[in-house]
């Protein structure tokens, strides 16, 4: 069977504020270990997208810390010690401190970071 860790995973994104490790396995699913140090809503890098939200959904673990989830009925946040799921149509609100892991289908995962990083490259420095 197929496995990662933080430390094995072979494929990374940082941001300002933000680090992931990811790895995609055969079956279709991506599991993403996130780690934030600085707080941030995101929600002009998922312009574009339909409703600019983000279209996948995700099993997540909240091993410290908090994470915010805004979709079109309000905003949920899960706290350390939190398994959760999230539909697509949401925009995250990440907090400082935060440690997640994350498993989402990895097409659709595809789409949105594609998304993500094209907004990324047109923003003002």
């Amino acid at each position: 069977m197929p496995k990662a860790s933080k430390a094995t995973a072979s494929g990374s994104i940082q941001a300002e504020g933000y680090e992931g490790q990811y790895e995609s396995f055969d079956g279709g699913y991506t599991v993403t270990f996130e780690t934030v140090t600085a707080d941030a809503d995101p929600d002009e890098f998922f312009k574009g997208l339909p409703d600019d939200r983000c279209q996948c959904e995700h099993w997540g673990y909240v091993i410290k810390g908090k994470v915010g989830f805004k979709t079109a009925d309000g905003e949920e946040t899960f706290e350390t010690g939190d398994a959760y799921y999230m539909p697509a149509g949401h925009t995250p609100v990440l907090y400082a401190g935060t440690e997640i892991v994350e498993f989402s289908p990895t097409t659709e995962l595809q789409k949105t970071m594609d998304a993500i990083s094209k907004n990324i490259e047109g923003a003002p420095v």
